[in-house]
């Protein structure tokens, strides 16, 4: 098999699993009567897009914002100056605040975040490429785990995506969504 067969064959492969997340949250908000959103850096979009190809999704997808510069993730979604000049954009602070930030500014009940290095530029001896931040927060919970993906930019992006529906479906199914303890990276 040539490699371009065998990349497209994986590539679907991903793709159902994504789908089929999408779909199981999709499913745990009607049950809800919930609603979500996202707010997305290093994935550019594409935990919304992932959402949104379930069929009736706009039951309970509202919207996404995508903030890829420090002024639209503090104007848009809250994230603070002062955090962003003291941990910066790619930290467990700035994924919870953009988390909490995509609530308040969507009205949803679940706010899904994601931000992080997905390459091949933009890393530091500190945050190198592949560091991604995940983040969801409802009324009574945020969660945010620090992630680490190797890999190219388009294998990151997919990898954060596919944690941040992960996380979701987690937060939504284990009860941490109705009020457990808040909890960090």
């Amino acid at each position: 098999m040539s490699d371009a067969i065998h990349d497209t064959a994986n590539a679907n492969a991903i793709d159902e699993h994504l789908f089929r997340l999408s779909e199981h949250i999709g499913d745990l908000l009607r049950q809800r009567g919930w609603s979500c959103g996202t707010a997305e850096s290093c994935t550019g979009g594409g935990i919304a897009l992932t959402l949104t190809t379930v069929p009736g999704s706009s039951d309970y997808v509202q919207g996404g914002i995508v903030a890829y510069s420090n002024e639209i993730k503090m104007r848009h979604l809250a994230v603070s100056r002062e955090t962003l000049q003291r941990v910066g954009a790619v930290s467990v602070e700035c994924g919870r605040e953009m988390a909490l930030g995509v609530r308040s500014a969507l009205g949803v009940d679940v706010g899904i975040s994601s931000t992080g290095i997905a390459g091949p530029g933009g890393s530091t001896a500190r945050k190198p490429v592949g560091l991604v931040y995940i983040g969801v927060a409802t009324e009574r919970h945020v969660e945010v785990r620090e992630l680490r993906f190797a890999g190219d930019r388009q294998t990151i992006m997919r990898a954060a995506a596919t944690a941040a529906l992960e996380l979701t479906v987690e937060m939504l199914t284990n009860g941490a969504a109705d009020g457990a303890p808040e909890t960090g990276a």
